[in-house]
């Protein structure tokens, strides 16, 4: 049995159709008209429903003070209210032990039906130091391939991306992390602008948090930041809170950069236990002092990127669904509102609020 959803404006993740129906059913699109249109039930506006590549934990658990399914059903819950269909749960630096339980987690949660999560993110140990940003220093360490192979191997199918600084990683090392299926993500690094653009061309094509926890543009070492303003290719993830890049940053990246900018949250929760605790200070995070994670969803990252740095309300759309369905290029996953795709619908308010969040 079908069910109807009639938009006052919809956007596909390419272009918007006015007065229009999108028929559901067993989690499909199998149509899109403007035949039976409803206009006294329309949603003022159905989007493709949001992708957050970078999320920590929820509801106080963070996954690595909490590395099992619950957790990251905690973690599902609070993205789905933010307009999040789908995640990586996301694990900062830490041991050996704690990654193995963080892939046992993503496995017993997937296996059991767990809806919405991509797979691992991996955020250190392999960073520099110089760049930690939050992370624990006494953990960070440039890895051996026999701890690498060791990880790949337990983690096979549940690790999806990870982040790492390229200068602290051999080659060879990068080159066996992607031959794995995973995606390499350049970040917390100090790289020159020189080394980084060899890496990027060395098929990198992606890089975490611009501006937080990597080389800067300086007017005489361009620096990590420089290097992917440069490049043709490589993307970018970008936390549009206010707290971790100014607004106004915000607009000149996006000028530069063009659609190979993309948002995360890099979202947290209150903890008082473990080597991360976060504190909320307003409306971020921060431990020890330092800021440590946002307290955003991807809706309140559409509406900042509205009307705080003026993107168009689909090219914000695009940043938090398209773009990072791009970077994974993930089966399934191609958050756009098409016929045969999967019915991953967001109903707002005229307002950009969430109303009710449909999900194959």
């Amino acid at each position: 049995m079908s069910t109807f959803y009639s938009a006052q404006e919809l956007f596909t993740g390419d272009h918007w159709i006015s007065e229009v129906v999108v028929e559901v059913k067993e989690g499909k699109i199998i149509a899109i008209s403007k035949e039976g249109y409803d206009h006294k039930n329309a949603f003022p506006l159905i989007v493709p429903a949001l992708i957050d590549l970078q999320i920590y934990g929820a509801g106080g658990k963070l996954l690595s003070e909490f590395p099992d399914a619950e957790c990251i059903e905690k973690t599902y819950q609070y993205c789905l209210k933010g307009g999040a269909a789908y995640f990586q749960p996301t694990i900062a630096s830490q041991t050996t032990e704690v990654i193995y339980k963080a892939i046992d987690a993503v496995k017993a949660y997937k296996t059991n039906g767990g809806k919405g999560c991509i797979g691992l993110h991996i955020e250190g140990p392999w960073i520099n130091v110089v760049k930690k940003g939050a992370h624990s220093a006494d953990i960070i360490h440039a890895p051996s391939l026999k701890e690498v192979e060791a990880i790949l191997a337990y983690g096979k199918e549940w690790i999806s991306m990870i982040t790492l600084a390229p200068e602290v990683c051999t080659n060879e090392i990068i080159d066996l992390i992607q031959s794995n299926g995973i995606v390499v993500s350049a970040g917390h690094s100090d790289a020159s602008y020189e080394m980084a653009t060899e890496f990027l061309n060395r098929n990198i094509r992606v890089a975490t948090h611009l501006f937080n926890a990597m080389s800067p543009l300086q007017h005489r070492a361009p620096g990590l930041v420089g290097a992917l303003f440069n490049h043709k290719r490589a993307m970018c993830s970008l936390v549009a809170d206010g707290y971790h890049v100014d607004f106004n940053a915000i607009k000149i990246a996006k000028q530069v950069m063009g659609e190979r900018l993309f948002c995360i949250t890099d979202a947290v929760t209150t903890t008082t236990t473990g080597k991360y605790q976060h504190q909320l200070v307003g409306d971020k995070y921060e431990s020890a002092g330092t800021l440590s994670g946002s307290a955003l969803t991807q809706i309140k990252s559409i509406n900042n990127l509205v009307n705080e740095v003026g993107i168009d309300l689909g090219e914000a759309i695009r940043m938090c669904s398209v773009y990072p369905a791009r970077v994974m290029q993930a089966k399934g996953i191609h958050a756009s509102i098409e016929v045969n795709e999967n019915a991953d619908l967001l109903c707002l308010s005229a307002d950009r609020q969430l109303i009710k969040i449909v999900v194959s």
